[in-house]
C-alpha cells in the first residue's frame, strides 16, 4: 500500500523505504541481511516514538487531517455489524457530508451519525469536504429523534473543519439547524457518546458533539477555528498558523487538561492512519465501557448528570 507522508514524517518514510529496499535485495541475493534489517527496524521504532511523542500542536493539527486518516465510513465495517444507512432530512435533500444509520455494536442496537470528508476529488465534492449544510444537521436530528423513539443509544463521530459557510447554507438556516441540534441533544432521552476522530471544527462539530461522554483520539483536534483560519483573522497571514495552534490549544491533551473531554483514546504507534484495525479496536473498547456505564443508569439520573456535565464546561474557580 502506498502511504502519504507529512513533511515532519519524512525521516520515517526515508528509513522505511531503505528497510524495504534492503529486505528486497536480501531475499533475491541469497545474502543474510536479517541482522541489518532488524537494526534498522529498531531504529525506525525509536524514530517513530520520538516523532509522535514530541509532535507540536501544529503537527498534531496536520495529523488530524492526514490524507490517510480513517473516516467514519472506514471505521463502520471495523466497529459495527449490519449497518443500514438512512438518508435525507425529509425536507430538502440528502447531505452526504453527514453519514448516519442504524447498526449493531457488540450486541447492542445503536444509531450512528458522523461527518464524512471524501478521498478523491469526486467524493470530496459530493461530501462537500465534510462540511455539512443545514439539511445535514437536520438529517442528524431526524436520526437522533429516531434513536429516542426506539430507545437506542447514539454514537457520533466528529471530523469536520466546520459547518459549510456558504450563502446557500445561511439562506436555509444554518445557525438555526445547529442551535436546534444542541438543544435536542442536551435533552435526548437516550445515552449519547461523542468521539472526535479527526478535526473538530467550531459549531459544525458541536452540532453532533453534545452528549454524556466526549472522547478524542490521541491525534485529533477540537477547536473553535482552524489554526489557519485563526492566523488569517488575527495576523492576516496564514503563515502564522503554528503560532495560532499554540494559542488555541486544540489537542486532546489540552482539552483533557481543561476538563472539556472525558478521555483520550490512544492510537497505534504510527497513528490511526497506519493501522485502522488497531485504532478501531481501541475506539470500540472505550465506547463499549462507556455505553455499559450509561445504560445502567436510570433515565432521570442520566439526564441530570448530562445537564451537570454541560453546565460545568468552561467553568473556572479560584482557590
Amino acid at each position: 500500500m502506498a502511504y502519504s507522508y507529512l513533511e515532519f514524517e519524512r525521516p520515517i518514510a526515508e528509513l522505511t523505504s531503505k528497510i524495504e529496499d534492503l529486505s528486497s535485495m536480501g531475499s533475491g541475493s541469497g545474502v543474510n541481511i536479517a541482522e541489518e534489517v532488524e537494526r534498522l527496524n529498531a531504529k525506525r521504532d525509536k524514530l517513530i516514538e520520538q516523532t509522535y511523542s514530541n509532535a507540536s500542536r501544529a503537527q498534531i493539527c496536520q495529523l488530524s487531517r492526514h490524507p490517510d486518516r480513517p473516516y467514519i465510513l472506514d471505521y463502520i465495517p471495523q466497529l459495527f455489524d449490519d449497518f443500514q444507512e438512512l438518508h435525507g432530512d425529509r425536507a430538502f435533500f440528502d447531505d452526504a457530508a453527514i453519514v448516519g444509520g442504524i447498526a449493531n455494536f457488540r450486541g447492542k442496537s445503536v444509531v450512528i451519525v458522523g461527518h464524512q470528508k471524501g478521498r478523491d476529488t469526486k467524493e470530496k465534492l459530493k461530501r462537500n469536504f465534510g462540511m455539512p449544510r443545514p439539511e445535514g444537521y437536520r438529517k442528524a436530528l431526524r436520526l437522533f429523534k429516531l434513536a429516542e423513539r426506539f430507545e437506542m443509544p447514539v454514537l457520533t463521530f466528529i471530523d469536520t473543519a466546520g459547518a459549510w459557510p456558504g450563502i446557500d447554507a445561511e439562506e436555509r438556516g444554518q445557525s438555526e439547524a445547529i442551535a436546534r441540534n444542541l438543544q435536542e441533544l442536551a435533552a435526548l432521552k437516550v445515552p449519547v457518546i461523542c468521539t472526535v476522530i479527526g478535526e473538530g471544527g467550531s459549531g459544525g462539530a458541536l452540532a453532533i458533539g453534545v452528549g454524556d461522554r466526549m472522547f478524542m483520539q490521541q491525534f485529533s483536534t477540537y477547536s473553535v477555528i482552524s489554526p489557519e483560519g485563526c492566523a488569517a483573522i488575527l495576523w492576516r497571514d496564514r503563515a502564522f498558523a503554528e503560532d495560532a495552534a499554540e494559542a488555541l490549544k486544540p489537542t486532546a491533551t489540552d482539552l483533557q487538561a481543561l476538563g472539556l473531554i472525558d478521555a483520550i483514546i490512544p492510537e497505534p504507534k504510527e497513528g490511526a492512519h497506519r493501522n485502522i484495525e488497531e485504532a478501531a479496536e481501541l475506539i470500540a473498547d472505550t465506547l463499549e465501557k462507556a455505553l455499559n456505564e450509561l445504560l445502567a443508569q436510570p433515565l432521570d439520573q442520566l439526564l441530570a448528570q448530562r445537564t451537570k456535565r454541560l453546565r460545568n464546561l468552561g467553568a473556572f474557580g479560584t482557590k
